[in-house]
Protein backbone atom coordinates (compact mmCIF):
# COMPACT_ATOMS: atom_id res chain seq x y z
CA UNK A 1 0.00 0.00 0.00
CA UNK A 2 0.77 3.36 -1.20
CA UNK A 3 1.10 6.25 1.83
CA UNK A 4 1.03 10.11 0.76
CA UNK A 5 0.98 13.37 3.43
CA UNK A 6 -2.03 15.45 3.78
CA UNK A 7 -1.99 19.13 5.61
CA UNK A 8 -4.87 21.04 6.37
CA UNK A 9 -3.31 24.49 5.94
CA UNK A 10 -3.77 27.28 8.39
CA UNK A 11 -6.60 28.60 6.23
CA UNK A 12 -8.32 25.27 6.84
CA UNK A 13 -7.44 25.05 9.82
CA UNK A 14 -9.20 28.67 10.98
CA UNK A 15 -12.06 27.71 8.77
CA UNK A 16 -12.93 24.24 11.29
CA UNK A 17 -12.75 21.89 8.29
CA UNK A 18 -10.34 19.77 9.93
CA UNK A 19 -13.79 16.84 10.75
CA UNK A 20 -14.86 17.37 7.45
CA UNK A 21 -11.57 16.52 5.19
CA UNK A 22 -10.69 13.79 7.94
CA UNK A 23 -14.26 12.50 7.00
CA UNK A 24 -13.82 12.46 3.36
CA UNK A 25 -10.59 10.37 3.15
CA UNK A 26 -12.07 8.04 6.11
CA UNK A 27 -15.08 7.51 3.44
CA UNK A 28 -12.88 6.99 0.64
CA UNK A 29 -11.29 4.09 2.99
CA UNK A 30 -8.10 5.54 2.79
CA UNK A 31 -6.24 4.44 6.54
CA UNK A 32 -5.17 6.68 8.81
CA UNK A 33 -1.32 5.98 9.69
CA UNK A 34 -0.09 9.49 11.62
CA UNK A 35 -2.07 12.60 12.70
CA UNK A 36 -0.73 15.04 14.30
CA UNK A 37 -0.88 19.33 14.74
CA UNK A 38 2.44 20.98 14.07
CA UNK A 39 4.21 24.54 13.81
CA UNK A 40 6.18 24.45 10.75
CA UNK A 41 9.84 25.79 11.15
CA UNK A 42 12.14 27.69 8.84
CA UNK A 43 14.11 25.22 8.06
CA UNK A 44 11.14 22.50 7.31
CA UNK A 45 9.33 24.95 4.69
CA UNK A 46 12.93 25.33 3.29
CA UNK A 47 13.12 21.96 2.35
CA UNK A 48 9.60 21.40 1.89
CA UNK A 49 9.28 24.04 -0.53
CA UNK A 50 12.49 24.14 -2.08
CA UNK A 51 11.56 24.14 -5.59
CA UNK A 52 9.66 27.48 -4.71
CA UNK A 53 12.62 28.86 -3.21
CA UNK A 54 13.69 31.26 -5.43
CA UNK A 55 10.23 32.45 -6.27
CA UNK A 56 8.88 36.02 -5.92
CA UNK A 57 5.82 34.39 -3.74
CA UNK A 58 8.06 32.40 -1.52
CA UNK A 59 8.54 34.71 1.57
CA UNK A 60 4.60 35.26 1.39
CA UNK A 61 3.85 31.42 1.02
CA UNK A 62 6.40 30.72 4.25
CA UNK A 63 4.44 33.52 6.52
CA UNK A 64 1.42 31.89 5.33
CA UNK A 65 2.73 28.43 6.52
CA UNK A 66 3.85 29.41 10.10
CA UNK A 67 0.66 31.85 10.55
CA UNK A 68 -1.10 28.93 12.37
CA UNK A 69 -0.29 24.98 12.73
CA UNK A 70 -1.15 22.76 10.53
CA UNK A 71 -2.62 19.26 10.70
CA UNK A 72 -0.15 16.60 9.70
CA UNK A 73 -2.03 13.27 8.25
CA UNK A 74 -0.41 10.12 6.65
CA UNK A 75 -3.03 7.86 4.57
CA UNK A 76 -2.70 4.81 3.01
CA UNK A 77 -4.49 2.79 0.21
CA UNK A 78 -3.82 1.66 -2.96
CA UNK A 79 -2.51 4.36 -5.18
CA UNK A 80 -3.38 6.94 -2.08
CA UNK A 81 -1.41 9.64 -3.70
CA UNK A 82 -3.16 9.86 -7.18
CA UNK A 83 -6.55 9.49 -5.14
CA UNK A 84 -6.05 11.74 -3.07
CA UNK A 85 -5.13 14.54 -5.87
CA UNK A 86 -8.02 14.16 -7.20
CA UNK A 87 -9.99 14.59 -4.30
CA UNK A 88 -8.48 17.79 -3.00
CA UNK A 89 -8.74 19.63 -6.47
CA UNK A 90 -6.52 21.89 -8.30
CA UNK A 91 -4.58 24.37 -6.83
CA UNK A 92 -6.71 27.48 -7.94
CA UNK A 93 -9.42 26.65 -5.75
CA UNK A 94 -12.19 28.71 -7.61
CA UNK A 95 -11.38 26.64 -10.41
CA UNK A 96 -11.73 23.31 -8.69
CA UNK A 97 -14.47 20.66 -9.32
CA UNK A 98 -17.37 20.57 -7.43
CA UNK A 99 -17.16 17.58 -5.32
CA UNK A 100 -13.40 17.82 -4.56
CA UNK A 101 -12.55 19.68 -0.78
CA UNK A 102 -11.34 22.64 -2.93
CA UNK A 103 -13.97 22.67 -5.40
CA UNK A 104 -16.70 22.59 -2.40
CA UNK A 105 -14.99 24.97 0.25
CA UNK A 106 -12.49 27.08 -1.19
CA UNK A 107 -11.90 30.26 -3.55
CA UNK A 108 -8.17 31.23 -3.13
CA UNK A 109 -5.14 30.30 -5.09
CA UNK A 110 -2.64 30.70 -1.99
CA UNK A 111 -5.53 29.96 1.01
CA UNK A 112 -6.56 26.56 -0.90
CA UNK A 113 -7.33 24.79 2.44
CA UNK A 114 -5.05 21.25 2.05
CA UNK A 115 -1.88 19.95 0.87
CA UNK A 116 -1.11 16.88 -0.09
CA UNK A 117 1.77 14.57 -1.73
CA UNK A 118 2.20 14.93 -5.74
CA UNK A 119 3.67 11.06 -5.96
CA UNK A 120 5.02 8.04 -3.74
CA UNK A 121 8.36 9.79 -3.50
CA UNK A 122 7.69 13.50 -2.80
CA UNK A 123 5.21 11.59 -0.33
CA UNK A 124 8.36 9.30 1.10
CA UNK A 125 10.26 12.97 1.33
CA UNK A 126 7.62 14.95 3.10
CA UNK A 127 6.40 11.82 5.69
CA UNK A 128 9.98 12.16 6.78
CA UNK A 129 10.33 15.58 7.10
CA UNK A 130 7.14 15.97 9.39
CA UNK A 131 6.61 12.21 11.10
CA UNK A 132 8.68 10.17 13.46
CA UNK A 133 8.87 6.64 13.24
CA UNK A 134 6.87 6.21 16.62
CA UNK A 135 4.02 8.51 14.92
CA UNK A 136 3.27 6.53 12.44
CA UNK A 137 1.05 3.36 13.50
CA UNK A 138 0.68 -0.24 11.88
CA UNK A 139 -2.72 -1.40 12.67
CA UNK A 140 -5.19 -3.92 10.71
CA UNK A 141 -8.09 -1.67 9.26
CA UNK A 142 -11.11 -4.37 9.63
CA UNK A 143 -12.97 -3.58 6.78
CA UNK A 144 -10.40 -3.61 3.69
CA UNK A 145 -12.21 -6.63 2.49
CA UNK A 146 -14.96 -4.50 2.12
CA UNK A 147 -12.11 -1.68 0.00
CA UNK A 148 -10.21 -3.94 -2.04
CA UNK A 149 -10.95 -7.41 -3.65
CA UNK A 150 -8.49 -9.93 -2.39
CA UNK A 151 -6.00 -9.70 -5.78
CA UNK A 152 -5.85 -5.52 -4.71
CA UNK A 153 -5.03 -6.45 -1.19
CA UNK A 154 -2.15 -8.92 -2.13
CA UNK A 155 0.21 -6.33 -3.93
Amino acid sequence: MERSVVLVKPDGLQRGLIGEILHRFERKGLKLVGLKMVSLSDVLLDEWYIHHKDRPFFPSLKSYMQSYPVIAMLWEGLEATSAIRKMIGVTKSRDAEPGTIRGDFGMSQQYNLIHASEDSVNADKESSLIFKNDEIFMWDKMDLSSIYVEEERNR
